[in-house]
Order: structure tokens, then C-alpha cells, then sequence
């Protein structure tokens, strides 16, 4: 990794989502967003094989940071306030994009559905032998995530792409926590805080039926 990404530490940003959740089990969004910044970075140091995902992320976080810095940003403290004003005052679009094509709960999920993918890709690193196939832990975490989201075109460059990936050995390392024994622990312990935010984000969505918003 370059220079710029030298004090980057995955550990920080995976602990980050720790602080998402308040004692009332609400997704406070400022940690939310600040963990997916983190991510990011992880991604982009990597190299362009995950320009795909981390551009898109990158637009996303911006839409939440105008959103949550704007004159209705009292509604945007928490997922729950921001479901709940949003939802409230139909300002979600249900059945297809017109009126409100950037909602906070339709940008939230695009990074929810993220988020999954990543999660699974990580605890995948963690569980898998040393001689796995990043690819095929990657595939595998997409296809159980985002690919169910994009058209047939995509999913097919998606995971030629994938074909390209580093070594699980350059992954650990990219982490900058140690060496690849210390960053498996460090997914043990860090991963069920992402784990526990999607968790309750997904029961937020389910129960107000928004997990299929155009």
C-alpha cells in the first residue's frame, strides 16, 4: 500500500461500527457513514478491482452526508428517525424511482446490501485455509449478497473481475494490524459488530417492507 493509506488500521474502522449502536440498540448514522469511509479506504487500497463497489459507496455517503448536514438533519441522527420521517411523510418512493429518487432509505440500503457483501467476504478471509482462493471467497460472498441486485452484464464483469484478486496472504496484510494471524483474530473480534448493525438495520427495513425499494 502507498503512503497514504500507511496509518490506515481495518481494526479502527470494523471497532468504528461498534459505536453505531446506541444503548437503545438505535444505528446512530454519523458512525455509520464514518465506518463506510473507512471501508472505503480499505477497498481503494487494494487497487481498481473494487472500484465497482467503492464508487458507488462513494456516491451513496454523499447523498447521507448532504442529507444529514441539511435543514432536516434533526430527522437524520439515527436509521430509526430517518425510517421514521421519511416513511412518515412519504418522502420514499415504494414502487419506483420519481418523486424521491435519493432517499435516505433507498441510499441506505444500497450500502446495507454493501455491507453484507463485505461482511461475508471478510468472515470468509477469517474461516478459510491459507491456500483459499480469494476469488472464490469473494464470488461466493457476492453471489450470497449483491449479485441477486444487478443485471446479468454486471455479474458476469463482476466476477471476471474477482479472477484478479490478490492472495488471502496480501488481504490480511492489507489490513495493517499485523501479520495474517493477528488480523484473523482481529475479524474474530471486530466482525460481529458489523454482524450486529446489519442485524438490526435489516429488521428496521423488514419491518416497514422497505428491503425492495427501486
Amino acid at each position: 500500500m502507498g503512503d497514504l493509506e500507511s496509518d490506515f488500521n481495518l481494526k479502527v474502522v470494523l471497532v468504528s461500527f461498534k459505536q453505531c449502536l446506541n444503548e437503545k440498540e438505535e444505528v446512530l448514522l454519523d458512525h455509520y457513514l464514518a465506518g463506510w469511509r473507512g471501508l472505503v479506504r480499505f477497498l481503494n487500497s487494494l487497487g481498481a478491482i473494487f472500484s465497482f463497489i467503492s464508487k458507488d459507496v462513494t456516491t451513496k455517503l454523499q447523498i447521507m452526508e448532504r442529507l444529514c448536514s441539511g435543514p432536516q438533519q434533526e430527522h437524520y441522527s439515527s436509521l430509526q428517525s430517518m425510517v421514521a420521517y421519511e416513511v412518515g411523510n412519504r418522502l420514499v418512493d415504494l414502487e419506483r424511482r420519481s418523486q424521491h429518487p435519493d432517499s435516505g432509505c433507498r441510499t441506505v440500503l444500497r450500502l446495507h446490501r454493501a455491507l453484507r457483501w463485505l461482511q461475508l467476504f471478510l468472515e470468509g478471509l477469517r474461516t478459510s485455509p491459507e491456500d483459499a482462493r480469494t476469488a472464490v471467497l469473494c464470488t461466493d460472498s457476492y453471489n450470497a449478497s449483491l449479485a441477486a441486485y444487478h443485471p446479468w452484464i454486471i455479474r458476469r464483469a463482476v466476477t471476471v473481475a474477482f479472477c484478479t484478486l490478490p492472495t488471502r496472504k496480501v488481504f490480511l496484510e492489507a489490513m495493517n494490524v499485523g501479520s495474517p494471524e493477528q488480523a484473523v483474530e482481529m475479524l474474530g473480534e471486530a466482525l460481529p459488530f458489523i454482524e450486529r448493525v446489519y442485524n438490526v438495520s435489516q429488521k428496521l427495513y423488514t419491518e416497514h417492507s422497505l428491503l425492495n425499494l427501486p
